[in-house]
This record gives C-alpha cells, structure tokens and sequence, in this order.
C-alpha cells in the first residue's frame, strides 16, 4: 500500500479549501432596490421597466435622459404599484386565469395576432410571456382596486351637470380638443416656505430651459417632473377641455397649439402645459344598442369551465332557435337587474358596461349571439337585438356632461388616494 506524505495532505487540504471557497463564493442573483409596507421593489423590476421605456421611446423616436434620472421616476413608479397591489391583496380582488386569457385574447385581437403569434413575438424579443401575463393581471388588479377605492369619493351634482350640459350645447358646433403636456414641481400645502421657494426656482429653471435653450419637452418632463405622466414625457393626450383637471384647466380653455403656460401655482405645487395640438370636435350622432345576455358566476359549486360549458350548449341550442333565451335567462341566469326580464338589458350606450362586453356587442350583427366570454362579472352570452341612432338632445349632453366631470374627478381623486396612501405608508429606498 502506498504511503500518503504529510506534504500530499497539506496539499490536498489546500485544494479542498480552496474548491469549497469557489463554490460559496455568493452569487448576486437580485437585490432589493425600496421596502414598501411588507413588499420590496427588486433590482430585475426596475431594469425590466427601464428596457421596456427605453424601447417604447426607440419606437417613438423620443430622446431620453440618462438612466440614473430615469431609475428615478421608474422606482416611484413600482413603489405607487406595490401600494396598488397590496390594496387590493388585502381586499380580496383576484384576476381569473379564465378572465386573463379573455383580456390577454383582446389584447392579441386588437393587434392582427393570435395569442400563439403575441407568444412568439414576446419570447422572440427575449421576453418571458409567464411574466407579461401576470404584468396584465397586475394592471387589471390595479384598475379595479383604483375603481373600487374612488368611486366612493367622487360626487357629481344636479348643478355641475346642468352647468356644463349647457355650456356643452352652446358650443357644440365649436367645440375642442387639446392634445398637450404637463411638468410639475411638488410644493402641497405642507411644504415649508424654503421648501416652496426651492420648488418655484426649480419650475423656473425648467422654463428657461424651454424657452432659452429649446429644450425638448418631453425630454424635460421625463427628467424633472413629479406628475404622474413623467415617464410618458409628460404627455396626457387628447382631452376635452371640460375633462382637463381643474388646476390647469382655466390656462387651457384659451390656448393655442405651440402654446407654453405657467408657471401655474396649484394646491400641489408649480406646474407647466405644452399645448401639443388643438383640433375640432364635430358633434356625433349617438348611438345606442338593444340586446340581452345571461350571465353564469363561477362559484365552488359552479367551476369556470362548468360555467363555459353550459353557455356552449345554450349557445348551439339558441342558434338553431332563440325563442327560448329569455326563458333560459329566466331560469339560469344570475344577473338579478335582467334575468326576471328574460335578461333583456333593454337601450343603453354600450360604453357604459364594461370594455370586455361592450367590444363582444361592437362585434355582433343585428340577432347575432355570442360565443361564452368572460367579464369581470362572470361568464356571458349576449344576444344584439338592434341598434339606433339618437339625435343629439338635452339628454345627450346631460350623459356627456355626467362622463367628462365624473372622468375628471376620478383622475384628481384618484391622485389624490394614491398621494394618502404613500403618506400612510413605510417606504424605505436602499438604493439611492
């Protein structure tokens, strides 16, 4: 038998040292970048946001500044989201795997592809299309938490209707839309006087560099504002003038495209508009849509797939004769408003239900029914009875009149709550 020198053994101990030093040597996989409450906003979210607003601006043709300011605005941006997410966490919303793939079908439809060919395209770029799912569901996570916590805080009166509805008439055959920007300085109500002077030589200098210097706008926006476009440029639009937000509504009412305003002192702080373009508004007939559905809520003894498999038959059963929708409404449907009605939803503007069943009724013919589809609600098949159009009337510019003020303060209330959430919350950036 061979004999193992002492020197073999040195050597050998050394080697084993030095093989199990490579293999802890720790590998930096992710790191946290904000604590937020009891959730973190990683490094690999902020990089994946960061690439996708760079593309998008390679796409536009949109200069941007350098990536330090961009991480920036894209970390507040996450922090706004884990705020959003962990709302609606705590109130239960969940988004169905049956109710993602109805969205993420539309989303494929309103681009030429089927989803196989939207999968192909986002892996092909390098992409993970597992996690531009769950990205959707996060979005529609996020709008409904957002409606659910602000429409509660939004009261529209009699007077603002009638007010504008009459303003809306008289300037119906001159009426406008603006398509512009906007930079904001924050300064609110609890800001020191240091603070609000700081904050006005702040705004003013960005003014300089627009005018003096003919700095790009949306370059500016991107780098200096703190409003909630700033990673779209600053860039809010088209929007009616009776749908702007109140604090910088009164400078646009008489603007013209090319038009620099502000400063403008607000609540908030300073702000800055860039009318983009101006354009006429024709007055358009309104249309309205009779049609009826039954709805199914998947439930623990009702599975999604049960729920679509029941509308199925219904469907091919209603094809061959319809004359028993409104007894099969009666008799399954859970939509207390219309199945006693044989689910007749009667005349209605089809932008007041929501965007999934108001695109399945833009896609009927006059009698058509629907293949099953998903909402919010539940399942559905809807049936489109007939169509109309309506002159305009008094009652026409009262509905536009409601929608343009309640869109209004939805936008400022919902600022609003996400400005009280961050107040309340614990938010922690480690990386500066």
């Amino acid at each position: 038998m061979k004999r193992i020198t002492l020197s073999a053994i040195k050597a050998l101990a050394v080697a084993l040292a030095l093989q199990s030093s490579a293999i802890a040597e720790p590998q930096l996989i992710d790191r946290v970048v904000v604590r937020v409450n009891n959730s973190v906003v990683l490094e690999s979210e902020v990089q994946r946001m960061l690439e996708d607003v760079k593309a998008r601006a390679l796409d536009a043709g949109q200069t941007l500044p350098r990536d330090s300011v961009l991480r920036t605005q894209i970390t507040e941006r996450l922090v706004d989201r884990k705020l959003q997410l962990s709302m609606a966490d705590r109130m239960g919303l969940r988004i169905s795997d049956a109710q993602l793939d109805q969205t993420i079908t539309s989303v494929a439809a309103q681009e030429g592809m089927t989803i196989e060919q939207m999968r192909a395209e986002i892996e092909s770029g390098g992409s993970s299309y597992q996690l531009y799912r769950e990205e959707i569901r996060d979005e529609l996570v996020i709008g409904d938490v957002t409606r659910m916590a602000v429409r509660n805080r939004i009261n529209v009166s009699p007077q603002e209707v009638e007010g504008l509805a009459k303003m809306l008439e008289e300037q119906s055959q001159n009426n406008r839309e603006m398509h512009f920007g906007h930079i904001m300085v924050i300064a609110d109500t609890d800001s020191s006087k240091q603070e609000i002077e700081d904050a006005e030589a702040r705004i003013n200098k960005i003014l300089s560099l627009l005018k003096e210097e003919g700095s790009d706008f949306r370059r500016q926006a991107t780098t200096s504002s703190q409003g909630p476009k700033a990673l779209e440029g600053g860039d809010w639009g088209w929007m009616n003038i009776n749908e702007v937000p109140t604090i910088f509504a009164d400078s646009l009412r008489n603007a013209d495209k090319g038009d620099l305003l502000g400063p403008v002192r607000s609540p908030v702080g300073f702000h800055l508009i860039k009318v983009f373009d101006v354009r006429g508004v024709e007055a358009v007939e309104l249309e309205e849509i009779h049609s009826r559905h039954i709805l199914l809520k998947p439930s623990i003894i009702m599975s999604e797939a049960k729920a679509r498999s029941m509308l199925q038959s219904f469907v091919k059963e209603l094809r061959q004769d319809d004359s028993k929708f409104a007894e099969l409404a009666e008799e399954y449907s859970e939509d207390p408003g219309s199945a006693a009605n044989g689910g007749d939803l009667g005349w209605a503007n089809p932008a007041m239900y929501v965007p999934e069943f108001s695109a399945q009724l833009g896609a009927l013919e006059k009698n058509q029914i629907s293949e099953p589809f998903r909402t919010t609600h539940g399942w559905h098949i809807v049936q489109l009875l007939d169509k109309r159009i309506l002159d305009a009337s008094e009652q026409r510019w009262a509905d536009r009149a409601y929608q343009m003020i309640a869109k209004r303060k939805f936008t400022e209330e919902s600022a609003t709550w996400l400005r009280e959430m961050r107040e309340s919350a614990y938010i922690d950036v480690i990386d500066e």
